[in-house]
């Protein structure tokens, strides 16, 4: 029987599933004035956001964290499936740096001041796409 995980993968997931996990594991019992500042955040990207309490949206969002970065960190759990989560969740901070102003330079993707803290996601997204890409060429190999 074939791993889930090719040893190649897992230093990706370990610097991504580590640094997801302690990020979930910080807002665990983050502040009222925590939450509201990352909801509003969050509420200016994706609106819909807006219906959800702040305590409410930062429990979810921390226990999402936690669920990704443990997923990416135990090699039982199949690269492609964690690669998938992983491409979603780091879409999903790709979009704040798009829709959130102020985090980019006008008419442009450099980021300002401002948006380097969550333009550095990008690496999210890179590793998601290399686990995803190794994934699926190895899935076409008939060895």
């Amino acid at each position: 029987m074939r791993s889930p995980v090719v040893p190649s993968h897992l230093p990706a997931r370990i610097a991504s599933g580590a640094y997801i996990l302690n990020s979930g594991l910080s807002k665990r019992n983050a502040p009222q004035e925590v939450a509201e500042g990352l909801h509003g955040f969050a509420a200016t990207a994706y609106p819909v956001l807006r219906q959800v309490e702040p305590a409410t949206f930062v429990r979810a969002l921390s226990t999402a964290e936690i669920v990704l970065g443990s997923a990416l960190l135990v090699p039982l759990v199949p690269t492609g499936l964690v690669a998938t989560a992983l491409a979603a969740f780091s879409g999903g901070l790709l979009g704040l740096y798009l829709r959130v102003p102020g985090m980019r330079e006008p008419g442009s993707l450099r980021w300002t001041e401002q948006g380097q803290a969550i333009a550095k996601d990008v690496f999210l997204a890179g590793i998601a796409g290399t686990l995803l890409a190794d994934t699926a060429r190895r899935a076409g190999r008939t060895d």
